[in-house]
């Protein structure tokens, strides 16, 4: 059944308010923490009432479903996010749409970007996705390739990197997923005082409906949460 208005917006004010607690309790600002509410499986309906509840930030997995969400919903103010994986047949279609791509795992895509960017007189913002954990299930870079990566990105003038993103372990508790949201943020710490001029690693986006708590104590400034705003 489908959560009513009145319920999303409970939900979302709830997952605010955690997200707020988990901060303070780590010592961070709360306002440095941003909620992205996932919709990739609800509706339009759904995704206007987290939209009316406040939430400006909504994300999805799949190209196409951001493609008929943001081309059939006109909303200026809503930034969409892509956390799925982006092919680059379909990069061209999806960056009028997105304010930022949080699985930039590949050169060739980077560059596919940065072609398709220039020629809508645009620079896109990206997260590079790391695949902590090692599952072989999931993409992105390796940690120890990621160094290399940012001195390749940084040559491309239309696309931007602010940060890195990562998922937790398939399989695996809250300590799993503890360890893999450290890995992360040692990296972007190991990684910050040689960076290119063009690169910023200012966003961490680690943490989902499951452990986002957990994410935003290990320095997540960006938690993807879905299924507990449709609960």
């Amino acid at each position: 059944m489908a959560s009513t208005p009145h319920q999303i917006a409970d939900n979302y004010q709830q997952v605010c308010e955690r997200a707020a607690r988990a901060a303070e309790a780590a010592g961070r600002n709360p306002a440095d923490v941003t909620v992205v509410g996932v919709t990739k499986y609800v509706d339009l309906a759904q995704t206007e009432s987290l939209y009316k509840a406040g939430c400006r930030d909504l994300g999805e997995s799949r190209p196409q479903s951001l493609w008929d969400k943001a081309g059939a919903w006109s909303t200026p103010d809503v930034r969409w996010h892509l956390i799925g994986h982006l092919q680059r047949n379909k990069v061209r279609r999806t960056l009028p749409f997105v304010s930022l791509l949080h699985s930039l795992d590949s050169l060739r895509l980077a560059e596919t970007i940065n072609a398709e960017a220039e020629l809508i007189d645009r620079v896109v913002d990206a997260l590079v996705e790391v695949n902590v954990s090692g599952d072989v299930s999931k993409h992105g870079f390796a940690p120890e390739s990621v160094e290399t990566f940012l001195q390749q990105v940084a040559t491309l003038p239309h696309l931007r990197v602010r940060g890195l993103m990562c998922m937790a372990a398939l399989e695996g508790d809250t300590e799993v997923a503890r360890a893999n949201f450290a890995s992360l943020r040692q990296l972007r710490d190991d990684l910050s005082p040689n960076l290119p001029a063009t690169v910023a690693l200012t966003e961490l986006s680690m943490g989902m409906s499951g452990d986002f708590e957990t994410a935003i104590e290990q320095g997540a400034t960006i938690v993807r949460v879905g299924s507990s705003l449709f609960a």
